[in-house]
């Protein structure tokens, strides 16, 4: 009776509405509100130049926006062994970003249910990232009966021991997005779909950096949630860079835990107390936005550097404005597709192998100016 409650809420929802509402021309991206259901799910929250990324690297030039983001996706020829399943996925904190991710899992809902299987899922995650919020959920969900438990993991050394709980107690987890507790790190999770290469979109970006400013100057860096592994990836990638240069030192590094407030505050500290101050290496998709903003106020666009990850709309603009010198985007509606087609086959009993790999890979991109606009039109309609 709960999952037919579940199937009817999700399936004839106000989702479809909402998350399509982040469509317009092409695909418009929008703000999505705190309490969304999907079109077979629900969730409480809510891209210059550049090259797909292939095998893990993040190169620069060429490419177009449709070879960046691809919204295209058709399910894999693998054919369901039930015709009705049930996932719960969490993940680190409300935010546009992980919007993004939905929009994929929608569709390949969609797919299936054209081919007449049924995807009933959660998609669930705070207002704010926490690990021990997050270690309530997934305990929870565990009760629940749940085919597959997926996870975008808040910090390593504190959720892999519950993943590694549930497993033992017989639930089928995974990870997913762009946060993963591997075998490396002692996890026992089956499988992961995202960005696998989160330490060298830092470096990348921070190669840009260095090189826009010949290589000397002090960089301040905005790290984000601390414990999350793809923002303490990217950190150590920046990190790591700026080291081989003997002209250039990190002066400052802060953690504005995903808040776009944050890191405008963060920033103007930086700018008040480092009078020499070049460049900004910014590890997630909302302190770009902050950053820039810390930087106009200031009256010191183009006197600072500002790099960062991702898609957000505001931080397109600034791409465009100039003040924003390079952004890493990556391919969240992919994410979202594959994570719900790697879940049908591990709950289907499947292991990573011929059927689905440990690892599914997703692009990330990186871009300047002469982009910004294309991306501002595919993914929010604007036309410049």
């Amino acid at each position: 009776m709960y999952r037919k409650k579940v199937k009817k809420e999700t399936r004839k929802g106000n989702g479809k509405g909402k998350i399509r509402a982040y469509i317009a021309s092409v695909l418009v991206m929008v703000v999505c509100g705190c309490v969304l259901m999907g079109c077979n799910g629900k969730t409480e929250e809510q891209l210059p130049e550049g090259e797909a990324v292939s095998n893990g690297q993040m190169p620069a030039g060429g490419g177009n926006a449709a070879d960046i983001i691809e919204f295209d996706h058709l399910l894999e020829e693998y054919v369901p062994l039930k015709e009705e399943y049930n996932f719960y996925f969490t993940y680190k904190t409300v935010h546009p970003w992980w919007d993004a991710v939905a929009i994929g899992m929608e569709d390949a809902a969609k797919q299936y249910e054209e081919m007449g299987v049924i995807i009933n899922y959660e998609y669930l995650a705070p207002n704010a990232a926490s690990a021990q919020d997050q270690i309530l959920r997934l305990q929870d969900a565990s009760g629940r009966g749940f085919d597959v438990i997926g996870v975008d993991v808040a910090d390593v050394d504190i959720i892999t021991p519950v993943i590694n709980e549930l497993m033992e107690n017989g639930q089928k987890v995974m990870t997913f997005s762009s946060s993963d507790a591997g075998k490396e790190d002692g996890c026992d999770r089956i499988a992961y779909v995202g960005n696998t290469h989160n330490y060298e979109d830092g470096a990348t970006l921070t190669e840009a950096l260095c090189e826009k400013l010949a290589y000397q100057g002090e960089v301040a860096v905005l790290v984000g949630t601390k414990g999350a592994p793809c923002h303490e990836d990217r950190a150590l990638g920046v990190q790591d860079v700026i080291v081989k240069y003997p002209d250039m030192k990190i002066v400052e590094i802060a953690y504005d835990e995903d808040s776009v407030e944050k890191a405008y505050e963060f920033t103007k500290a930086f700018l008040k107390e480092n009078p020499n101050l070049k460049g900004i290496a910014c590890c997630n998709m909302s302190n770009p936005v902050g950053a820039a903003r810390a930087v106009i106020e200031a009256g010191k666009e183009g006197d600072i550097v500002i790099v960062g990850m991702d898609h957000d709309r505001e931080a397109l603009r600034y791409l465009q404005d100039g003040v924003i010198y390079a952004l890493g985007v990556q391919d969240c509606y992919s994410i979202g597709f594959d994570t719900i087609q790697v879940a049908v086959k591990i709950a289907d009993g499947h292991f990573p192998g011929d059927v689905y790999p440990e690892k599914t890979e997703e692009s990330t991109t990186i871009i300047y100016q002469d982009g910004a606009a294309e991306m501002l039109q595919v993914l929010y309609g604007e036309i410049h």
